[in-house]
């Protein structure tokens, strides 16, 4: 991920980032952590950056550190809007966190059951 693309979304700048991916940024790029933009837009709670994100074909289950997914990421910082959004456009919510205890084996819905996040419980129930 080159630094403009990731300054741009760690601003949260919608139209920054719209229009480096119009001119063929690439919208699953990783920063030096591992990361993607809708990674990083998910743990800050960007919204509307990450609709666009998705909208642009973002890969919703990529993992990096600790195999947490965008999903995962924004249940972590207690972001329920972008959760919910992430669930709608076919996160999955079953896929399971590694390596750090609080995260080892556990899946979204274990994290939020964790921060006590009722508000998502049932979007991410399986089935």
């Amino acid at each position: 991920m080159n630094t403009t693309w990731e300054r741009a979304v760690r601003r949260g700048d919608v139209r920054a980032v719209r229009e480096m991916l119009g001119a063929g940024s690439d919208v699953n790029s990783r920063d030096r952590h591992g990361q993607t933009a809708l990674m990083l837009a998910a743990h800050h709670g960007y919204r509307e950056l990450v609709e666009a994100l998705v909208e642009a074909g973002a890969d919703l289950n990529v993992t990096a550190k600790y195999n947490l997914t965008a999903l995962m990421l924004a249940i972590v910082a207690g972001h329920v809007a972008v959760a919910r959004v992430l669930v709608q456009a076919g996160a999955n919510p079953g896929v399971r966190g590694a390596g750090a205890p609080g995260f080892a084996g556990k899946t979204a819905l274990d994290l939020a059951l964790a921060r006590q996040m009722t508000e998502i419980y049932a979007d991410l129930q399986p089935g």
